[in-house]
């Protein structure tokens, strides 16, 4: 009857996104609410457990959102995304402008939302493809998908950030971080692949127009900042978490050097200082910049963190239900490797991004899920809580279609039709989560 009521308040979540447009903070905060009544739970227990989950959420993973979503937007608006995009072009050159492409959107969705990162970079690509004279779509197919990846894999984007703080891999952001970069390339590649291969040969009416030169658009944007600067928001807070992941593991961990470098390696510390290195790209420093631009960004952080911690509180009203005992019952053994079990929450993140459209909201809600039968099956640690996050992530890209505000963005600036869109972008996106879900099983056949 549990499960029952669980799958009912999932199945909520769902439909009133998809069907009923409800926002998903509401559609996470009224299911909640369902599964802790139906369920038998106390009512001032369900309350509780309601502020709590919220709560407890916000206390590890919301600084570091808030922070991550501040770095993606000054990149954005001060010119250091297109610095980052002419820099990758100089090293992979004009004769593979796709790869160049996918490259780009590798890097640039690391702390840049992927609609954000499509649009600004959207006169770069179709100024390529006439130099290159290859395809806008191809282009667009090559820089999307290489946006897509990075997008529900790497932190400090959110939807990574919030699925690894449901399963309680929190602490291990670092090993996520760059198990996820490594996890991004097969499906960075794959994406790549797809746009030589398939998506070059779809043509639109503004192949056939004039473009402005490459060297055009560069100019058009003003003067941008130095590579140094451009690359140091992203490259700080990566290396700072990095190492205190290394001090907590070697030397003597109680030590004055080792205490130093933990503490810088915290997340909420690291973001921020890679904030203060963001502050180095403001244009000028006066009211636009530190109080508009910080303002944006703080306007787009707020979704997120209310559907992330709607997504708490509905966890943890699952596990106050009973789900532990319910799954202790349960015969799991065929999920004992763990190397099966990865499936589950790739299975179950497709069928909601598929549903829903929303990547993070998957990631949000898989990740609520699939946590309870993580303590079952005894699967904690560093590595194998990040192959989880892979496994979801994996879901969250299968597939990207009309309900997906992405696949919009994409179509309008592309000038691809919805159906030259599914055949290029939505297949795409079926291939990278395949490829990306095989990956993380093979990676945990090794490493676990």
């Amino acid at each position: 009857m549990l499960f029952i009521i669980i799958l009912i308040g999932v199945l909520f979540v769902v439909l009133g996104t998809a069907k009923l447009k409800l926002h998903p903070f509401l559609a996470l905060l009224i299911s909640a609410f369902f599964v802790g009544i139906a369920s038998g739970m106390p009512l001032l227990t369900v309350v509780e457990s309601i502020n709590t989950g919220f709560g407890g959420l916000m206390t590890s993973i919301g600084l570091v959102i808030i922070a991550g979503t501040i770095i993606g937007l000054i990149l954005e608006k001060s010119g250091a995304a297109y610095r980052m995009a002419e820099v990758v072009l100089r090293i992979v050159g004009p004769k593979r402008p796709q790869l160049a492409m996918s490259l780009i959107g590798y890097i640039v969705s690391i702390p840049v939302f992927c609609d954000s990162g499509f649009i600004i970079l959207s006169s770069l690509q179709k100024s390529l493809a006439k130099r290159a004279n290859v395809t806008i779509a191809s282009m667009a197919v090559a820089l999307a998908t290489g946006l897509f990846a990075t997008h529900v894999l790497v932190p400090p984007t959110p939807g990574p950030i919030a699925a690894a703080g449901n399963i309680g891999a929190a602490d291990y952001l670092g090993t996520v971080i760059v198990i996820g970069l490594l996890v991004a390339i097969p499906a960075t590649f794959v994406g790549y692949l797809w746009s030589v291969k398939v998506a070059t040969k779809i043509r639109v009416p503004e192949d056939e127009v004039e473009a402005l030169d490459y060297e055009e658009v560069i100019k058009s944007f003003g003067k941008m900042p130095s590579t140094f600067k451009a690359f140091l928001p992203i490259v700080l807070p990566i290396v700072l978490i990095g190492l205190g992941s290394i001090a907590a593991l070697v030397g003597d961990t109680e030590s004055t050097f080792n205490t130093i470098f933990k503490f810088l390696g915290s997340p909420t510390v690291a973001l921020f200082l890679g904030v203060a290195a963001a502050f180095l790209l403001l244009p000028e420093v006066n009211e636009t910049t530190l109080t508009g631009w910080i303002g944006e960004s703080l306007k787009e952080a707020a979704p997120i963190l209310l559907i992330t911690g709607a997504g708490g509180s509905f966890g943890t009203v699952i596990k106050n239900a009973g789900v532990g005992e319910m799954l202790q019952e349960m015969d799991l053994g065929m999920f004992a490797s763990g190397t099966l079990f990865l499936l589950v929450p790739f299975i179950v993140a497709a069928a909601l991004k598929t549903a829903q459209g929303s990547s993070t909201t998957a990631l949000v809600i898989t990740s609520t899920l699939v946590a309870p039968m993580l303590v079952t099956l005894g699967i904690d640690g560093a590595v194998p809580l990040a192959l989880v996050v892979m496994a979801i992530g994996a879901g969250a890209m299968t597939v990207s279609h009309v309900n997906d505000s992405f696949f919009w963005v994409i179509t309008q600036y592309s000038g691809m039709e919805v159906t030259q869109a599914y055949k290029a972008q939505t297949v795409a996106t079926l291939l990278q989560g395949l490829v990306t879900i095989i990956i993380t099983m093979i990676l945990w056949w090794i490493f676990v």
